[in-house]
């Protein structure tokens, strides 16, 4: 019992002991922290003591710039906006004609910085200060809708009158066109029931209205063909580029070395703006109105914006975080819309093969509608979207603005790379299977047997109902059919060819082949032309959209093939609105003094039509005295009274 009791004290001292010590090291590191922290404030006094003044006053003037940082950064912007008016007034008062495009970029700035200003601002209050009006508008909705649709048609049918009166019938040919596929893609609607009179009228309407300010209006017209000679006059900058990298002999390998730098030069411009903001901002506007007009979900109207500028597997990236959430009807609709545009950067290469830019920026903007009115019609929406709220857009990855521009060129290696693989592996294609069907053809006693020949044939009912000349159709044709089954490069590549015949003013028939079609029908075939719309992007696109939501995979690719027609369609929709509204300017002047000072003169229609045009400019005073007009000459006029006489005066009296 006493060991017991001994050997307890014994172990009670012990842990005393134990306790003792761990609060002696517990206040041994205490004591070593204290004392390191007060070594670490004297050497901060001491640094501070040892700093000079100069490095004291610039710690303050860094405080203080940080304190008072949204003030400067006002400061800064007044002083350059300020700067920048006076830069304005000054190239106005030193020549004013000159500066007019100046003063309209600035004048269009403004309004939209302070509509964004006052939006972001006073909109909400507008908004409710408007709340009467819409509960009234949504009260009578149903009746005013009529009225509209209404009005819409009788406006049409009144013009289409007034206009055919004025120019002829070949608009109406158009117009039928136009309500061929409208009645097609009804009938093949996956919900034939479903579809929305919103969609449909405001869609077109988009597109007639815009045609009718680009094409029909002289300050429209002007104002584009200005924008598209600064495109030219812009893309003309990549040539300092090819000719420092290629050498001055560039232009001898004109696609790889002119067009595809091109591609290089806009990647790199689009991804600084996208940087910036201002493609983010635009896009979204534009995304706004086709919303509110359509009655279309935020996500696929931000896509179908989006297709404006950038490429069909670039423009869901805008909606990447919305992807998975699409229904059916808005994934056919995102698909539809990358197949019935072109990008921004494509559209750049187009240009420097001698396209029409006018033609190819209209279709870009009009195309936008178009794909959103066909891609519901023949998809309509039967379920909520789960994708109504705003989308929001980033700046991308670029840290600043020189990382955006070269990321920008560096994406376009792949660009370039892929269309060339493509141009190649095409041509050779059609190369062999003009062979196989040859050697088919020969069998048959019918050796011009081609893809291109039946092309020309299956597709010629579609182009001459948008509009193209019945002697223009089969080749309008067949490059619709290789833009359908190859590539849309290729197919404008050979448009540029026809252009460049008619533009050298040779012979309009060879061998009884047609060499060129008319300006017109070139107009029609760039606007059916102008989209993705061709069996290899399918691939691209179900690609593309499975790597952002492969969850979704099996959805993309039951809307695929539905989306390819839809986009074609919407491609040749576009075109029938071009067929309707486009005049060209009169090359009859030009067309009949080439004709007629050639030995191998053609009988052609379109020749019968210059002499047409030709006798309604001639002014008769006295049976003698017979003056042209319209840019015609008395050498024409011989030649138009050989071919084919005039019921309108005696041409005995020219002869």
């Amino acid at each position: 019992m006493e060991l017991d009791i001994i050997e307890n004290k014994d172990g009670k001292q012990g842990n005393d002991n134990e306790a003792f010590e761990s609060e002696e090291q517990q206040h041994i590191c205490t004591d070593v922290e204290i004392s390191s922290e007060s070594i670490d404030d004297g050497s901060a006094k001491m640094g501070q003591h040892n700093k000079s003044l100069l490095e004291k006053k610039v710690e303050a003037l860094q405080g203080y710039m940080a304190k008072h940082k949204d003030q400067i950064h006002l400061i800064i912007q007044l002083v350059l906006a300020a700067g920048f008016v006076a830069m304005v007034i000054a190239a106005c008062v030193v020549n004013f004609h000159r500066a007019v495009g100046l003063l309209v970029i600035s004048l269009v700035t403004i309004f939209f910085l302070v509509w964004d200003w006052m939006m972001e601002r006073y909109g909400e209050q507008v908004w409710e200060a408007l709340a009467p009006i819409r509960d009234l508008l949504s009260r009578n909705w149903c009746g005013i809708r009529w009225i509209i649709y209404m009005s819409v048609l009788v406006a049409v049918v009144c013009w289409l009158a007034l206009d055919t009166a004025q120019r002829g019938t070949r608009q109406l040919v158009s117009f039928f066109g136009l309500l061929l596929f409208v009645f097609l893609t009804l009938l093949f609607s996956k919900h034939p029931f479903r579809w929305s009179w919103q969609t449909l009228v405001f869609g077109t309407g988009l597109q007639f209205i815009f045609g009718l300010l680009i094409l029909r209006t002289t300050f429209g017209l002007g104002a584009l063909r200005w924008l598209g000679n600064k495109a030219e006059a812009f893309m003309s900058f990549t040539d300092t580029g090819s000719k420092f990298v290629f050498g001055e002999s560039y232009t001898d390998h004109f696609l790889a070395f002119k067009v595809m730098p091109i591609l290089v030069f806009l990647s790199s411009v689009i991804s600084m703006l996208y940087y910036i903001g201002f493609m983010a901002w635009l896009i979204c506007k534009i995304g706004f109105i086709m919303q509110v007009t359509m009655g279309t979900s935020p996500a696929e109207s931000m896509a179908a914006a989006g297709n404006i500028f950038l490429g069909l597997a670039n423009s869901p990236l805008l909606i990447r975080p919305y992807i998975s959430e699409l229904t059916l009807s808005e994934i056919h609709a995102v698909m539809t819309g990358g197949f019935a545009s072109i990008s921004g950067t494509i559209l750049g290469a187009y240009i420097s093969f001698g396209v029409d830019a006018t033609h190819l920026l209209t279709a870009t903007v009009m195309s936008a509608p178009a794909s959103l009115a066909i891609a519901k019609m023949f998809w309509p929406e039967t379920i909520v979207s789960r994708s109504n709220r705003p989308v929001k857009m980033d700046k991308g990855e670029s840290k600043n603005l020189l990382e955006a521009a070269s990321l920008g060129a560096s994406r376009a290696i792949a660009l370039v790379a892929s269309i060339l693989a493509n141009i190649i592996a095409f041509m050779a294609l059609l190369s062999f299977f003009d062979a196989v069907l040859s050697w088919l053809g020969g069998m048959f006693d019918c050796p011009q047997l081609s893809f291109s020949l039946i092309c020309s044939y299956v597709f010629m009912p579609l182009s001459f109902m948008m509009g193209v000349s019945f002697e223009d159709s089969f080749i309008v044709a067949e490059l619709m059919g290789i833009k359908t089954f190859l590539s849309e490069f290729v197919a404008f590549q050979k448009l540029s060819e026809l252009i460049n015949r008619r533009k050298a003013g040779g012979p309009e028939y060879v061998n009884n082949v047609k060499q060129y079609i008319s300006v017109h029908s070139e107009a029609i075939a760039t606007y059916a032309l102008c989209g993705f719309s061709n069996v290899a992007s399918l691939g691209m696109s179900i690609g593309a959209l499975s790597a952002m939501a492969p969850d979704r995979q099996s959805d993309f690719s039951s809307c695929g093939l539905r989306a390819l027609i839809a986009g074609s369609i919407s491609c040749f929709m576009t075109a029938c609105i071009a067929g309707m509204l486009y005049i060209p300017d009169s090359e009859c002047p030009h067309l009949l003094s080439v004709e007629f000072n050639n030995t191998s003169m053609t009988n052609s229609s379109q020749m019968h039509a210059c002499c047409t045009e030709l006798y309604n400019s001639v002014t008769v005073y006295e049976p003698w005295n017979v003056t042209t007009g319209d840019g015609f000459s008395q050498s024409s006029l011989l030649g138009c009274c050989t071919l084919t006489p005039s019921e309108l005066f005696n041409c005995s009296l020219m002869l």
